[in-house]
């Protein structure tokens, strides 16, 4: 049974940070390029950020672009999202998903990805 958990969100006021962590089980986590995707109070549910199954660089929306980092540790099963200099704006619940397609261009799309977590979420206050 495939499981991702989120953790680390939270409550922080605009310009803080925060990393949020999401733990993969029952895969083989190094074979899944990981997303971040979020969705605030009456909004659909976008793409923040995603990486490929080996590292590297990752790609991002451009809304969080130079503030938001995605990084992946294969050892330990977890992708993480390092989020610096929050804006109000980006309240919303965080989700963390995987997919087994590794091409860049459809890690945008949240109909990419096979296994969802649960959510955690973010309030950045004013």
């Amino acid at each position: 049974q495939v499981q991702l958990v989120e953790s680390g969100g939270g409550l922080v006021q605009a310009g803080g940070s925060l990393r949020l962590s999401c733990a993969a089980s029952g895969l083989t986590f190094s074979s899944y390029a990981m997303g971040w995707f979020r969705q605030a109070p009456g909004k659909e549910r976008e793409f923040v950020a995603a990486i490929s199954w080996s590292g590297g660089s990752g790609v991002y929306a451009d809304s969080v672009k130079g503030r938001f980092t995605i990084s992946r540790d294969n050892a330990k099963n977890t992708v993480y999202l390092q989020m610096n200099s929050l804006k109000p704006e980006d309240t919303a619940v965080y989700y963390c998903a995987a997919t087994t397609l590794g091409d860049r261009w459809v890690l945008y799309r949240e109909n990419a990805y096979h296994y969802w977590g649960q959510g955690t979420q973010v309030t950045v206050s004013s």
